[in-house]
């Protein structure tokens, strides 16, 4: 689809410079803009890329002031501020791609499960028996939602996730592609013939509001109650998260992280990449784990940054690193003082 440069500059309240009526297409950085498509220019850093971009339209600041002429195929739309202005198109441009409606064939959808308005069902989706869905939802081909889940309003799940049954996901939720929600929590009784007996896993998953969760991500079912996710948490890929833990609001974890089964974590907690938590232990708000870092025991002040593995307050570590880091130069000069020592020593020794 295509916009002249007069309405985007209408949409964002902005004068233009140049021909108002040049159609855009696509969107670009400024360093690879080619013709039919907008661009835009907020840091100092990137400006001479305003006088060589071949982008047809491109949003600056209206305080920018020309060293000379831009090419005479580039047409300038005048904002207050151009980095949130484009950001806000950005955000038009998302919801505009992502508009699909109805429900494609081939997909099943239970006859006991209930859709609200403007949803999508991708081909090859399976929706199973007394599920509720809000509405706005959009499914993407290769979903499973299971029987007995529970979806909110404006949710986005995109190709290949899996929901298993009975749980439930709030308002704003994105899940992206091959994430699974409710697998079972790993959960195994040694018994008296030296082998393992499966513990059934009979909870669920909640999660709340405004979640956004990345792709190839495993969320466990609890063993019972729920394994939960508070609202506003933001889960990169390849994060585990393990039954009956509880992550509180606005908890931010990086791709490859993990926490063990019964942990829970308070609010505005924030994990590295490859960090982990190991079971049943409780973190406090505003804690920070550094990557790679191994948490092996609780942390009860609130906003410490934490390093290392095991890991502790990260100014003890940066100090500790320090000495690690010249270990081998400290133990050459032990071994040499050792040895000048025992030379002298024979010195000093009557024959």
């Amino acid at each position: 689809m295509k916009f002249t440069a007069k309405q985007i500059a209408d949409l964002l309240g902005g004068t233009v410079e140049g021909n108002g009526d040049v159609e855009v297409s696509g969107l670009a950085k400024i360093e690879e803009g080619k013709a039919g498509t907008l661009s835009f220019l907020s840091n100092p850093l990137y400006t001479p890329y305003i006088y060589e971009t071949d982008a047809s339209a491109a949003i600056v600041n209206k305080t920018l002031v020309l060293e000379k002429p831009v090419k005479s195929t580039l047409t300038l739309i005048r904002v207050e501020d151009s980095y949130s202005s484009f950001a806000k198109l950005l955000e038009i441009y998302h919801q505009f791609k992502h508009n699909k409606k109805g429900i494609e064939q081939p997909s099943f959808v239970s006859p006991t499960a209930t859709l609200g308005n403007d949803c999508y069902v991708g081909a090859f989706a399976y929706i199973g028996e007394n599920v509720k869905i809000g509405n706005n939802v959009k499914i993407y081909p290769h979903c499973y939602i299971g029987d007995n889940v529970t979806i909110g309003d404006d949710c986005v799940f995109f190709s290949g996730v899996k929901i298993y049954y009975d749980c439930v996901i709030g308002n704003d939720c994105t899940i992206h592609a091959s994430t699974v929600v409710g697998s079972d929590g790993f959960g195994f009784a040694p018994s008296a013939e030296n082998n393992y007996k499966k513990v059934p896993q009979i909870g669920n998953v909640v999660i709340e509001d405004h979640v956004e969760i990345g792709s190839n991500t495993s969320i466990d079912r609890a063993t019972m109650g729920s394994t939960l996710i508070r609202k506003g948490s933001k889960l990169d890929n390849l994060v585990q998260i393990a039954h009956n833990v509880e992550l509180g609001e606005n908890c931010i974890l990086a791709g490859g992280s993990f926490v063990a089964g019964s942990t829970k974590l308070g609010k505005n907690v924030m994990m590295g990449g490859q960090a982990g938590v190991i079971g049943h232990l409780k973190i406090a708000d505003g804690v920070k784990i550094a990557g790679q870092s191994g948490v092996g025991s609780s942390i009860d002040t609130e906003g410490l940054v934490v390093q290392g593995s095991p890991a502790f307050a990260i100014g003890d570590f940066q100090r500790s690193y320090v000495l690690f880091r010249s270990f081998q130069k400290v133990n050459d000069r032990v071994r040499t003082l050792e040895k000048e020592l025992k030379e002298l020593k024979k010195l000093n020794t009557p024959e």
